[in-house]
């Protein structure tokens, strides 16, 4: 896989990613958050274990094969996923959705971006990426418009002096999300990713509906949740999540994690196109300014 199919991955689960909000939202009217997470990432599990039981599963980790990949799965493979799902799959979710009702959207869109510098920052520091100059400029070209894309300029609404533990759990799943990335750059090196992320979604997901069951939060789906909670759990999630770490295989945690923050940007268009949602000029120079910034990281490879 070159150089290019790794910016095409990251992309990619971007956007399968930043259709979820919408689908989300429309979901989120008739069924418990934490129960929709549970149902998403449990769903995905299912779907990559099914593709893994077929010949479609080595036709897609052939087209995707390199030199580096590693077939075996050490013990100490296992730990890393077991914390990646701890991580990533379980606290960073239950942080969000308990942040989620202690504070503003605006604060909550605004604070979502500290993903992206948490998995920059942690792949600079701890896994000793680097990157030109013209990548730093890229990655400041995508943070900035990826604040202007879910705050619209509108600066003067925050208030996270006010509702500051919300603000605080929303930042805690971002850090938690951003230890996710990083330590994934380890196992996206493994041959078998489909079982990888296979199992990061389903154990996730059984864990998230177990802490609902043990809540007491009430489980009733409607027939017509079914559809997006099914899509949902398909392309945002298991699709997603695989693309994901196909990126962080041939780019790295830093270039992929700010170049999937370009999902804010199709999720805010989607928004726009699918439930009339604003989409102002503002939004729309700003998501020039995100796509020039992965154009930036992408001509100025390592």
């Amino acid at each position: 896989m070159s150089h290019h199919w790794g910016y095409i991955s990251a992309i990619a689960s971007a956007v399968l990613f930043g259709i979820s909000s919408t689908l989300n939202k429309i979901t989120l009217q008739n069924v418990n958050p934490t129960v929709v997470a549970g149902i998403i990432y449990f769903v995905g599990g299912l779907l990559l274990f099914g593709i893994h039981l077929t010949p479609l599963c080595k036709r897609i980790l052939s087209s995707f094969e390199t030199p580096e990949a590693e077939a075996k799965i050490s013990r100490k493979d296992l730990k890393i996923l077991a914390f990646v799902i701890l991580c990533g799959s379980i606290t960073a979710p239950l942080l969000l959705l308990n942040g989620l009702s202690q504070t503003t959207a605006i604060n909550t869109s605004l604070l979502l971006n500290a993903e992206s510098l948490f998995t920059a920052l942690m792949a600079f520091i701890f896994l000793r990426e680097r990157g030109t100059r013209g990548e730093y400029l890229g990655v400041l070209l995508l943070l900035v418009g990826v604040v202007f894309v879910t705050t619209n300029g509108a600066f003067q609404q925050l208030t996270l002096t006010e509702n500051i533990t919300g603000s605080l759990l929303i930042m805690g799943a971002c850090l938690f999300w951003g230890i996710d990335n990083n330590l994934s750059r380890f196992l996206s090196k493994k041959r078998d990713i489909i079982l990888i992320t296979g199992l990061k979604c389903f154990i996730g997901g059984l864990a998230l509906l177990i802490i609902s069951y043990l809540l007491g939060i009430d489980f009733s789906t409607p027939i017509i949740s079914i559809p997006y909670l099914l899509s949902v759990g398909a392309l945002s999630i298991a699709f997603s999540i695989l693309l994901f770490l196909l990126a962080l295989r041939k780019i790295g945690a830093m270039r992929t994690g700010v170049v999937f923050s370009t999902s804010s940007l199709f999720g805010a268009v989607l928004a726009f196109a699918a439930l009339r949602e604003s989409f102002t000029p503002i939004q729309l120079i700003a998501g020039l300014v995100m796509l020039l910034g992965v154009y930036v990281l992408y001509r100025y490879p390592k």
